[in-house]
């Protein structure tokens, strides 16, 4: 039958991403093709150029759950990024992955799509390899903006959550394994569930936020989000850590894999005069919290 195959980091799965997606199953069916979407077990960038690899917006796993839910994608093929295949030749890249593993009919990138040995690769190169027919797809843009991911990671780390979302398609979430901490929430009458999170992957810039807290069971629980150094307890400065107060909630989440999503940004982190300052805006940041996730004080 062959195949109409993308290629990419697909870091994010955005809403450029899912044009592309989309464009390929559109193709696909009027040829009597199957999708495939060719990606890699790491981001190439962390191999190329280790010392300024972005961070990333999705893990592997959230990234093929991504793809996946598009409903264009029959298959993904997860290619191991390594220095070897850094220094791979485009063509052999095409030959061994486009051609005989795939059997490609159609290829589908945007147009400033670049792989292989010093980025050479590009549409053009695949246009003059023949063998299948290349199309080669302009950017997208969502409002003014251009959907990148190097945009949605911009509005992640400035903090600007609600942008993020409009360019993702979706909001940005976080996924990690929760750990005790210093109990300081509990102490305050806010507990919260501390992430710990792969170190690799973007966290929102430091502030309070609104969102969701995703259990194993999947079920969601609204939240207040603190993405911060807590300057009332802790001196110089620290790493920010991601803590969820799950709304109306009392319960044991420690050691359970949890997702988070950032809906909206409410403050910024801030130090208060005194603990009995913060805990009176700890409440606000509540309050604010559910407005901003169920629209009011009661659900």
């Amino acid at each position: 039958m062959g195949s109409a195959v993308t290629i990419g980091a697909y870091d994010g799965v955005h809403l450029g991403h899912q044009a592309v997606l989309a464009e390929l199953r559109r193709l696909a069916r009027a040829r009597g093709l199957t999708t495939a979407v060719v990606t890699f077990d790491r981001h190439p960038a962390t191999v190329v150029r280790p010392e300024s690899a972005p961070k990333l917006l999705t893990d592997l796993d959230q990234k093929l759950e991504a793809l996946q839910a598009t409903g264009d994608v029959d298959e993904v093929v997860v290619i191991p990024f390594d220095h070897a295949r850094s220094q791979e030749e485009p063509e052999q890249f095409v030959q061994e992955v486009l051609v005989d593993r795939l059997a490609a009919r159609l290829v589908v990138v945007g147009e400033d799509f670049h792989f292989g040995r010093a980025r050479r690769g590009n549409v053009e190169l695949l246009r003059s390899m023949g063998g299948f027919d290349v199309v080669g797809l302009a950017l997208v843009r969502a409002g003014a903006s251009v959907v990148s991911s190097t945009a949605v990671r911009v509005a992640v780390a400035a903090g600007e959550v609600e942008q993020a979302a409009a360019l993702l398609g979706r909001p940005f979430e976080v996924r990690g394994t929760v750990v005790a901490g210093d109990r300081r929430g509990r102490e305050l009458g806010f507990p919260t569930a501390n992430l710990s999170m792969p170190a690799d992957i973007l966290q929102p810039g430091v502030g309070i936020y609104a969102g969701w807290y995703e259990r194993p069971d999947r079920s969601a629980h609204p939240a207040a989000i603190s993405v911060g150094r807590r300057p009332m307890f802790v001196d110089g400065a620290v790493a920010p850590i991601v803590e969820a107060h799950l709304l109306d909630f009392d319960g044991d989440l420690y050691g359970e894999h949890a997702r988070v999503r950032f809906t909206a940004r409410l403050r910024d982190e801030e130090r208060f005069e005194s603990v009995d300052a913060l805990v009176a805006q700890m409440g606000r940041d509540v309050e604010d919290a559910r407005g901003a996730v169920l629209g009011g004080p009661e659900n």
